[in-house]
């Protein structure tokens, strides 16, 4: 029998009693309340008449109205004959009563007349004394039959109460623990429930899915052993450390390269929580500040200083993350071979130098006259000449700056500077660039700046560069201002020309190496400027900006604190 047939036969049951109890008490009732109303309608009026009467007749001489009174008690009366023998007595009270209308003085008839209320009086309290027992009678039936069917109902209650619910929760209680068994991979786990109902077929359709599920894992066991060998195999000979944790960030697995960088053995730690292996190694708590991500991490390995890049890898299962993995990429072959480029560069740079200022000398003398004149046209090969080696001379400058900067070797000579000085410098150096295109070079320096602990030569240098690059990107006739003021605790350095600008979207890039801006159509220069400025500045504690707009210009500025 099915569950839902089960439940509406027991509701349908108890609908059935509660209805019976309720039909059967409203029945009593309204049978008590039609007995009890008999008596009151009926008999007691009786009575009521019948002393009314009895009254009026004891006044009949000494009351004028008491023969009326009496007359309309009996004419009452003779509306409520209810019980046997009662119409008879009526009758003769009637006889007796009218021989007495016919003359009120005479007595005679008295003793017949009382003699009739009475036993109207008599035949009623009779009735009612015999329909209080059918009344009781009643009750006493009522109480019984009403009895029987609320003890009745009280078993099926209890019988539900008991049962009902195990019915319906035993089953759901079995089916649960089969879920977590199947929830925990036992896929042995079977229910067997005795029932030919819905939980039946449930268990039946559980232990279907848990043999499926125990056939699939049985099937696929092997192939996942071996995937998961093979993967550990791959894992183990990158030459990147590889560290896997869960989404608790408790430890999964470290590759061989981990395990030798953090010093640990991956069973010692497995499963273990992360942040609690950070408290004694320090790689591992570097390991899992993530907001280090991309920042290079030195460390001691193959006998010697190694070099590594840090990735946080998400791993994610229909967009939750489950895990992460953590990576660290060996750099260090990339790190030499960057040395080597440097020391390459700055050794070239280093010997260019010398035959490149020899050439310079060179093509200064031939300008002058005292060694011979020149013709016109030999005057612009020499003027070529000289150009060109001056560029010569900037690049192999810039590309020694560079090397220092890339070796971390940059040598600061910081000495307490006035402002002032390093704007007259530069002034001074650019000058002649500036009559060249008949550009203003407009100075603005407040009065009373205070010193500044800097290095002169490379303070100086870098506003040379901001300064040649606003006169390069100038149109001829045009104005620069350089800007030096005093802003909060620092004192400022801020070069601003009315060119054509810069894009808004190049800026970010402006300070990286080898960068130009797309469309310049800048041939002479290295991208190597900006950049050294940079390092320059950020080296000595200071800090460099850009602003732009297309078609109005730029502001290259830098700032130092003062003392």
């Amino acid at each position: 029998m099915k569950l839902k047939t089960k439940l509406s036969i027991g509701l349908i049951f108890l609908f059935v009693v509660i209805l019976l109890f309720g039909i059967l008490g409203i029945i009593s009732i309204n049978k008590l309340s039609n007995d009890n109303s008999l008596v009151l309608k009926n008999n007691h009026e009786s009575l009521v008449y019948s002393n009314n009467m009895l009254k009026a007749l004891e006044n009949i001489k000494i009351q004028k109205d008491a023969t009326q009174l009496f007359e309309e008690n009996l004419k009452k009366q003779e509306t409520n004959i209810t019980e046997v023998g009662e119409k008879e007595a009526t009758t003769e009270l009637r006889k007796n009563f009218n021989e007495l209308k016919i003359d009120p003085n005479d007595s005679t008839n008295y003793p017949e007349i009382r003699q009739s209320i009475i036993q109207i009086q008599d035949l009623n309290e009779m009735a009612i004394l015999r329909k209080s027992a059918i009344a009781k009678n009643t009750a006493e039936t009522a109480k019984v039959w009403l009895s029987v069917i609320f003890t009745i109902l009280t078993l099926i209650a209890f019988t539900f109460i008991f049962n009902l619910p195990g019915i319906i929760s035993n089953p759901i209680s079995t089916l649960s623990e089969g879920i977590k068994n199947i929830a925990d991979k036992n896929y042995k786990k079977r229910i067997y429930l005795e029932q030919n109902d819905e939980f039946g077929d449930l268990a039946n359709a559980f232990n279907e899915m848990a043999g499926k599920l125990d056939e699939y894992e049985n099937s696929n066991l092997a192939q996942i052993k071996f995937e998961k060998s093979r993967i550990e195999t791959i894992i183990n000979q990158m030459r990147d450390g590889i560290v896997g944790l869960d989404d608790k960030r408790n430890i999964l697995f470290l590759n061989a390269v981990a395990e030798k960088l953090l010093g640990l053995k991956e069973s010692s730690i497995i499963g273990k929580y992360a942040p609690d292996v950070a408290l004694t190694n320090d790689l591992m708590r570097t390991l899992l500040q993530e907001a280090e991500e991309k920042e290079e991490l030195k460390i001691y390995a193959d006998n010697k200083e190694s070099y590594f890049n840090k990735d946080i890898l998400n791993v994610t299962n229909n967009e939750i993350v489950i895990g992460k993995v953590i990576v660290l990429r060996n750099i260090t072959p990339f790190h030499e071979l960057n040395e080597a480029k440097t020391n390459f560069i700055a050794t070239v740079s280093h010997e260019l130098k010398t035959p490149i200022s020899s050439i310079k000398m060179s093509a200064q003398l031939l300008n002058d006259e005292r060694v011979g004149t020149l013709n016109n046209e030999q005057k612009e090969l020499s003027n070529s000449i000289n150009d060109d080696a001056d560029r010569l001379l900037k690049i192999t400058g810039e590309l020694l700056n560079m090397a220092q900067v890339e070796t971390g070797n940059i040598q600061l000579k910081l000495q307490h500077t006035l402002p002032e000085t390093i704007v007259q410098q530069a002034l001074q150096t650019v000058q002649f660039q500036a009559q060249q295109k008949n550009i203003l070079l407009q100075k603005k320096i407040q009065n009373n700046l205070p010193l500044i602990n800097v290095d002169t030569e490379k303070t100086t240098w870098v506003l040379i560069n901001f300064i040649t690059n606003a006169i390069k990107f100038s149109s001829e006739k045009s104005v620069i201002d350089i800007n030096v003021y005093q802003k909060n605790n620092a004192v400022d350095f801020v070069v601003q020309d009315f060119g054509r600008g810069i894009d808004e979207k190049f800026l970010p890039k402006i300070f990286e190496r080898y960068f130009k801006v797309p469309g310049s159509n800048e041939r002479s220069g290295t991208g190597l400027g900006l950049s050294i400025s940079k390092e320059f500045i950020e080296s000595q504690g200071g800090n460099i900006w850009v602003e732009s707009k297309l078609n109005e210009g730029s502001q290259f500025g830098f700032a130092f604190k003062f003392l």
